[in-house]
């Protein structure tokens, strides 16, 4: 130790402090050594003459770029501010920062209190200028060096990217091959569990609806278990994340990409901090290199998908929302002829309610009026009947299209348990190797093992049980007739098993947009249909006046009940009604209460017998008059011989009292002798009057 080593007595009355850091959780758990040798400068302090000796090891995994909070260093300032520091040993400048900042600021504090700066170099005192240059040349080097470094690193990287050789971390289903790079992971079971979720998503166009499905059939997705070795999987119970990372991965459609999220950095209390994995537009990818290595999917499906996946979360000016089911089909596919904004649905009434279409985005946001509202049930059913018409020609070869693809989903499910059948038995051998192979007075190892062994045998059964219970179940139900469907469009679509959701899609599938405006003129619902194939057709749909609905009161009935109200009671009018065969508004048959209240509603005069003024008598009054019965009297009429009148067919017969004292009804009805039937005038008597 040189004189100029020595340090003043008033400086080893203090503490020195040895700062021990790493930058990485890595270096901590691999470079032992560079530990060791920070940690050696304790020893170096008592050499100096130090009695008191502080370690602070509690930054270790932490960066000294200023990115970080470090305890450590902010605990060795608030040291030195209160002078209890006499010298600060590190093993390098770089150890104690990486900044200018935090560097300068430390040593402005050292030479406040005259503490010392140790390295292996020798003892620098901050108070001397010599000094306290060497220290902030030293602090500059080394944040030019770890810029230097970080820039070389990171340039190389990109340049081995832009060639798609870089090594960069790949989604489940592919592997890093040591002879001929990316490629498919060999196993089948991970490959067919990739390629089921694009096929579900091809079918349901939507991630939550592949999500369920997949989940009703028990499908499993793996989970590693290594981290990101990426080697050994968990089969675990599939989740959204799973069918989200797939269907979002470019990687999956054959494209190398680098750089497709960024960082950012924010100034909080003072420090700048860092946060990463901040997603970047697709046209701010820094390498991305098409048709690199094998795909489940081509580039084509994929932009389909991803522009599916915008439209179902936020349903664009520029699209329409997927179908999700609910009352009303034309949901989301609306939009105003008058503003451009889409139609929202409501739904009125009572129980399910009815959906109800209109444009309230101007009232809601501007507190306009409404461009337009109407009743959802016509315009649903009218573009229906324009859907299926539109169909006809190809529904044939679309049964046979399902058909197949139904039997490809079916196949698609068992190939899954096999393949999971298979895994089981594998894992159930491999167990039991694992306990032959095992010393049985090991009883602590060799009963575990034992265990393993049996719940390896217990999923094989599960996978057996299951399988056979699928293979049961579709031996069981019939074949569905789906070239049966196609010759009659109308019973599919209103088929019990078909759902809402369902008609959506084929709705979605040939139609891009509808435009929809009211003719306030002749009161009907002008419908423009912007088809898929960029043709165009325009429906026209009467729209209900106010009263109007599907309960409403058929139109004949009420003329029926003016036409009758004056001369028959409530009693005859529904009688007449339920003989037509024409019901209630709610498909009921009629009653004398029901025909009351409507004849109220409606204002439609009661049934008053004064009105008749005696001129007018009912079949039953009419034969209580005569003294025969109501079959005489029907008889009568049906041969022409008693005038009658009806309202409308079916209804009460109407008798003249002065039609009773015609003379042929009056010797008709005197005839006991013989059938009362009508003589014809040219019929001639088989016996001659002698």
């Amino acid at each position: 130790m040189t004189t100029s080593d020595l340090l003043p007595a008033a400086v080893l009355r203090r503490k020195a402090v040895v700062y021990v850091r790493q930058s990485t959780q890595t270096q901590v758990q691999t470079n032992l050594e560079s530990q060791r040798r920070q940690y050696d400068l304790v020893e170096e302090a008592h050499r100096r003459g130090f009695v008191q000796v502080e370690v602070i090891d509690d930054d270790l995994g932490r960066s000294a770029s200023g990115m970080v909070a470090r305890p450590g260093f902010d605990r060795l300032v608030a040291w030195l501010c209160a002078g209890e520091v006499g010298a600060v040993l590190c093993f390098d400048a770089s150890r104690l920062a990486r900044n200018g900042r935090d560097w300068h600021h430390l040593l402005e504090l050292c030479g406040l209190v005259e503490a010392r700066v140790i390295d292996l170099d020798g003892v620098y005192d901050p108070c001397r200028p010599n000094d306290r240059l060497l220290l902030g040349m030293k602090g500059s080097i080394s944040e030019f060096e770890l810029g230097v470094l970080r820039a070389r690193m990171f340039d190389a990287a990109r340049a081995k990217a832009q060639r798609g050789e870089l090594r960069i971390s790949v989604p489940i289903g592919y592997i890093w091959h040591r002879e001929i790079g990316l490629g498919f992971d060999p196993d089948m079971r991970l490959q067919e569990a990739i390629q089921l979720i694009f096929a579900r998503f091809r079918k349901l166009g939507s991630a939550r609806q592949v999500l369920l499905s997949l989940a009703a059939d028990q499908v499993h997705f793996p989970r590693p278990s290594d981290g990101k070795k990426m080697v050994s999987f968990d089969w675990t119970p599939i989740r959204y994340r799973n069918v989200i990372s797939v269907l979002k991965n470019p990687f999956y459609a054959g494209a190398y990409v680098y750089g497709k999220s960024e960082k950012r950095t924010a100034l909080v209390d003072g420090r700048l901090r860092k946060s990463y994995g901040h997603g970047k537009p697709f046209e701010q990818w820094e390498v991305m290199l098409k048709d690199h290595h094998a795909a489940y999917i081509d580039w084509a499906e994929f932009e389909r998908n991803q522009k599916q996946l915008a439209l179902n979360a936020y349903g664009r000016v520029d699209g329409v929302k997927s179908g999700r089911g609910g009352r009303a089909l034309l949901a989301g596919m609306l939009c105003c002829g008058r503003c451009g904004r889409r139609l929202t649905v409501a739904y009125t009434g009572r129980g399910a309610g009815q959906p109800v279409y209109r444009c309230d985005r101007p009232n809601v946001q501007l507190a306009q009026p409404r461009c337009f509202t109407f009743g959802g049930r016509r315009p649903d059913e009218a573009i229906a009947r324009e859907i299926l018409r539109a169909v006809e020609p190809m529904a044939i070869e679309a049964a046979r299209q399902a058909e197949q693809r139904h039997m490809e989903l079916q196949a698609d499910q068992r190939r899954l348990g096999e393949l999971e059948l298979q895994q089981a038995r594998y894992e159930a051998v491999l167990a039991e190797r694992r306990y032959a192979a095992c010393d049985p007075d090991n009883r602590l190892i060799a009963a575990q093992l034992e265990k393993s062994w049996e719940a390896a045998l217990q999923r094989v059964r599960s996978c057996e049980q299951r399988l056979d219970a699928a293979d049961r179940t579709l031996s069981a139900v019939a074949r569905p007739d789906l070239g049966g469907l196609a010759q009659d469009l109308a019973a599919a679509w209103d088929a019990p098993g078909v759902t809402m959701r369902a008609r959506q899609q084929l709705l979605r599938a040939l139609v891009k947009e509808i435009i929809a405006d009211v003719d306030e003129k002749t009161r009907e619902i002008v419908l423009t249909i912007h088809w898929q194939g960029g043709q165009h057709s325009q429906l026209r749909v009467a729209k209900p006046r106010t009263g109007e609905h599907g309960c409403r009161t058929p139109d004949e009935a009420l003329a029926l009940m003016r036409s009758m109200a004056g001369r028959w009671s409530d009693e005859h009018i529904a009688a007449s009604l339920n003989r037509m065969g024409i019901p209630t508004g709610q498909g009921k048959t009629w009653t004398a209460h029901r025909v009351g209240s409507l004849r109220k509603v409606h204002g439609i005069h009661a049934y008053r017998s004064a009105e008749k003024e005696g001129q007018w008598l009912t079949m039953s009054e009419a034969a209580a008059k005569l003294g025969v019965t109501n079959h005489r009297i029907r008889s009568l009429i049906q041969d022409g011989l008693l005038p009658a009148e009806q309202v409308v067919p079916r209804a009460p017969y109407q008798i003249r009292v002065s039609d009773l004292l015609d003379q042929r009804v009056i010797e008709v009805i005197s005839r006991t002798d013989g059938p009362c039937r009508k003589i014809a005038e040219n019929q001639m008597s088989m016996f001659s009057s002698t």
